[in-house]
């Protein structure tokens, strides 16, 4: 159906504008309606999918600015349907995570059109306004709602992804004078015999790569991330951790690899290394944190640093075989989707101990099972599935992906089961100190979860247990575009 894409995109849109001229009591219930429509709307997108044809769909192409290149072309694959749909998830359940006032919503609703615009756009001018539309909410967000370091927090966000955005622009202004187009799936014919030569190819290359790193994070592009989850307020780092980081991982899917493989491939086992030190060094440094907030955030990169090992994998080796490419590629798709959901829950969930404690240590906490079990027995179904128990949706991801690195790049996925046992060790240390022991003095009142809580966070743990013992109805969604991405790479 024409117009379904354009009508995602605008819905949030118009909602934030509808925000001022309601009654500001009314603005999380208005956000919430519209929220509501988005998500009806990425349900008949989803019905239109035709799941068993490649390539794009549902597209939408009009004329913009033909004295560069720049048109209006929106589509979706597999993998955009996915990113649609978790976004549709994602933004509702940080609504209802705090309360919001009527300026804080409108700018939840401007990330989530932006958000929306860069998973659905096909032509780099397109997209990267869309990808630059999210930063300015995103910064103005933590700026004003966020904690007692806000303000460097913010600052620190805003420079690293204006500074790897600025970099990106530069790559691809490049490939445009070079090669005259902006068009992704153009560019990526055009990548299999090489897009660029000598060292404009690399420059470009570096650029793109640096404003995607920044954006996943990946090490060692990742410090400005513990300062701004642990600022910000509990449903804006829920975005920024279940949607916003996805926003780099899909550039890297969609522009990095098909338009540079050769680049990719000479220089693969160095992307590896970055790949193994995010899955490696951030739950060491996760062990090491007493605030609950940043701990969440550095298992968050080892997470995302799981993705990039199936990308880098993938596309660094040239003698893979095709099940073993679509494996890893399908544990990479699925890994995306799970751990939004999952690090969108803990931080939920590390929100709810904040607002009744009012602190968020380690050690402010203890015994809380005797006090709070619905809470504890949820949080730990959260952390479970961080960790991949099988049974619940992350172990699904995470074995796809170990099952066809490992048979593609030995070493180095051997290497980086060191990060499944730290984080193991981080988890079972964070249950031990919050849940077991004597009672804290502090947590004797404490209120188990309340019904609009129960609400709020049961369906999402659900979901964690449909997507670990049925997966079937998530695969189908991205199988054939993992087929047509394993083409590719190949």
């Amino acid at each position: 159906m024409v117009g379904l894409i354009s009508a995602l995109i605008m819905v949030p849109l118009v909602g934030a504008l509808a925000l001022f001229t309601a009654p500001a009591r009314n603005a999380r219930p208005i956000a919430l309606s519209f929220n509501a429509l988005a998500a009806l709307d990425a349900l008949v997108l989803w019905q239109h999918f035709d799941i068993r044809a490649a390539g794009l769909q549902l597209v939408e192409q009009h004329t913009w600015i033909p004295a560069i290149g720049a048109e209006y072309l929106v589509g979706i694959d597999g993998l955009s349907l996915l990113l649609v749909l978790l976004t549709s998830l994602i933004i509702p359940f940080a609504f209802l995570a705090q309360k919001m006032d009527r300026g804080f919503c409108a700018l939840m609703l401007i990330m989530q059109s932006a958000l929306y615009g860069t998973f659905t756009a096909q032509n780099f001018v397109l997209w990267f306004l869309f990808y630059e539309m999210s930063l300015i909410p995103a910064f103005l967000l933590i700026k004003i709602w966020g904690g007692e370091n806000r303000d460097r927090a913010a600052t620190k966000f805003f420079l690293y992804t204006f500074l790897g955005s600025v970099a990106m622009l530069l790559g691809f202004l490049g490939i445009y004078l070079a090669r005259g187009s902006f068009d992704f799936v153009t560019l990526a014919r055009l990548g299999k015999n090489g897009l660029l030569t000598g060292n404009l190819a690399w420059l470009a290359f570096a650029g793109i790569f640096l404003g995607l790193a920044v954006k996943v994070p990946l090490f060692p592009f990742h410090t400005w991330l513990p300062d701004a989850y642990e600022s910000a307020p509990t449903g804006v780092a829920m975005v920024l951790t279940g949607a916003l980081s996805k926003m780099g991982v899909y550039g890297f899917v969609r522009l990095l690899l098909p338009l540079f493989p050769n680049e990719t491939r000479i220089i693969g086992p160095w992307l590896l290394a970055l790949a193994i030190c995010s899955i490696v060094f951030a739950p060491l440094a996760a062990w090491a944190q007493s605030d609950l907030k940043r701990m969440v955030a550095y298992l968050s990169v080892n997470h995302l640093g799981y993705c990039m090992l199936g990308l880098f994998a993938v596309a660094a080796s040239p003698i893979g075989a095709a099940i073993d490419t679509q494996a890893a590629l399908s544990g990479v798709f699925m890994q995306i989707f799970n751990h939004g959901i999952t690090a969108a829950a803990l931080f939920y969930l590390v929100g709810l101990l904040e607002q009744r404690r009012g602190l968020r240590g380690i050690g402010d906490f203890g015994g809380l099972m005797q006090r709070t079990p619905l809470l504890c027995g949820w949080m730990s179904v959260a952390m479970f599935s961080s960790l991949g128990l099988p049974g619940l949706n992350g172990f699904i991801g995470e074995f796809l992906i170990f099952k066809g690195s490992f048979a593609i790049a030995a070493s180095f996925t051997t290497l980086a089961v060191i990060g499944l046992l730290v984080t193991a060790i981080v988890f079972m240390r964070a249950m031990q100190a919050l849940f077991s022991g004597p009672l804290a003095e502090n947590c004797s009142a404490f209120p188990d979860l309340l019904p609009r809580e129960k609400v709020t966070i049961i369906p999402v743990t659900l979901l964690m247990f449909a997507i670990g013992v049925a997966p079937q109805f998530a695969f189908n969604i991205f199988n054939t575009t993992v087929v047509q991405m394993a083409q590719l790479f190949g």
